[in-house]
């Protein structure tokens, strides 16, 4: 029987899920995460898309903002389960990570941005509210990341065919609105007037 998750190898997948790009799969095919189109050499600002901009996840995060401040210099590998200090340490990632704070740039904009399916409320007439993730397993495979990269979904109406871990592109206007579920906290809400399954952006 495999042995389960160490405090220290948790906490590490975390920060390193949060901290790099990711590559995730749906049904079989390499989904590239926004981070890593972001970081990508090269990379060019994503035009409007129907009169909604098109952004990346990096975005959502004031540009001064370091999500393990904190925590630099930590031993990870000398946090045991069951030590106190491990679990301290646990609470206090959660208390920064839960409060994290916004891009105030972007709230009240239009925009385009596509994630990760975490549902919420799952009704016979589909999706009623959903949490919006960078990566594939948050909050459900994985501790969930800061708020600040999480996205509460409303969407307009019932989003119908999405699984959990769908990968799929949301439309709508974006608010800074602290929303705290059993799923994860979110520091963002998006009232979706869009929410379609994730194509790649063509290549230009």
């Amino acid at each position: 029987m495999p042995k389960p998750f160490s405090f220290a190898a948790l906490f590490t997948v975390t920060l390193l899920a949060c901290a790099t790009a990711a590559v995730a799969q749906t049904d079989g095919v390499p989904l590239m995460t926004p981070s890593i189109t972001a970081s990508a050499p090269g990379a060019k600002a994503a035009p409007a898309a129907g009169g909604f901009r098109t952004i990346t996840w990096e975005a959502l995060v004031p540009a001064d903002w370091d999500p393990f401040k904190e925590f630099k210099g930590i031993d990870l590998a000398s946090l045991q389960d069951g030590d106190p200090k491990a679990t301290q340490m646990l609470k206090r990632m959660r208390e920064v990570w839960d409060k994290a704070p916004v891009n105030p740039a972007l709230v009240g904009q239009q925009v385009r941005i596509p994630g990760f399916v975490v549902p919420l409320e799952d009704t016979k007439d589909g999706i009623k509210e959903f949490l919006l993730v960078p990566y594939f397993g948050a909050c459900v495979h994985s501790p969930p990341p800061p708020s600040n990269q999480i996205i509460h979904v409303l969407p307009k109406s019932p989003a119908k065919g999405f699984r959990s871990m769908d990968a799929v592109w949301i439309t709508g206007t974006l608010s800074n609105l602290q929303t705290d579920s059993y799923m994860g906290a979110s520091s963002w809400r998006l009232d979706a007037v869009g929410v379609v399954p994730y194509e790649a952006p063509k290549a230009r």
